[in-house]
């Protein structure tokens, strides 16, 4: 019984994982769906709002309103290119 808990507790090879997973992102990247992952922690003076602040990760309005952030940040970078 001790070998068995000492199996779940010893550190796992995650190399593979990260392999997979860059070969994933390289995939879609090359397929014309590329993508970004950020980590976003919960503003300071927020703290009382965690449970709200986590059902935002599966929140499709949400999404939709981070989309349109991107959009318009993408649209006002090309803009400050052309000027320049």
């Amino acid at each position: 019984m001790n070998t068995l808990v000492k199996k779940w507790i010893e550190p796992r090879d995650i190399k593979p994982e990260s392999e997979y997973e860059e070969a994933k992102r390289k995939f879609e990247m090359a397929m014309g769906n590329p993508c970004i992952t950020i980590r976003l922690e919960i503003p300071i003076g927020f703290e009382g709002f965690n449970s709200e602040f986590l059902k935002l990760e599966k929140d499709q309005q949400f999404h939709e309103e981070v989309k349109d952030l991107i959009k318009k940040r993408l649209l006002l970078d090309a803009r400050r290119k052309k000027s320049s």
